[in-house]
């Protein structure tokens, strides 16, 4: 298992990589993501917006989809950080296909500030399940 400190250097990194190829016409607000698999690999995302605003895609949830969509089951943790420096914590929308998908990874708000964790749970305390 990575040691913490090296989990966090290496998804902080992978966001910050992701930022980058953020398509955020409308809004001009760019979020990259990445996220951590118990294999060991990589996944990043960044947000991609669309004219219609309900077409548009977060950051977070292109990682996990990419993830998912590469047989990856298992995220251990994920980082999210938008150019503005400032926390961006995932939407209503994301923290449920993280309580769905992730549920036991750590999450990860970096800013300017420095670095906020958090689990799921916190984030959404009564999410939607099967039950």
């Amino acid at each position: 298992m990575q040691h913490r400190s090296k989990i966090i250097k290496t998804l902080l990194t992978a966001s910050s990589d992701a930022l980058k190829r953020a398509i955020a016409p409308y809004s001009g607000f760019h979020v990259g993501a990445a996220l951590l698999t118990d294999d060991g690999l990589v996944f990043t995302g960044c947000n991609i917006e669309n004219p219609s605003l309900m077409m548009s895609i977060c950051a977070e949830k292109v990682a996990i989809v990419k993830a998912l969509s590469e047989g990856q089951k298992k995220i251990k943790a994920i980082m999210i950080q938008s150019a503005d420096g400032n926390y961006c914590p995932p939407c209503g929308s994301c923290r449920q296909l993280i309580h769905e998908f992730a549920p036991e990874a750590e999450i990860y708000l970096a800013s300017k500030k420095g670095i906020k964790k958090y689990s799921i749970k916190e984030l959404l305390p009564d999410a939607f399940t099967k039950e």
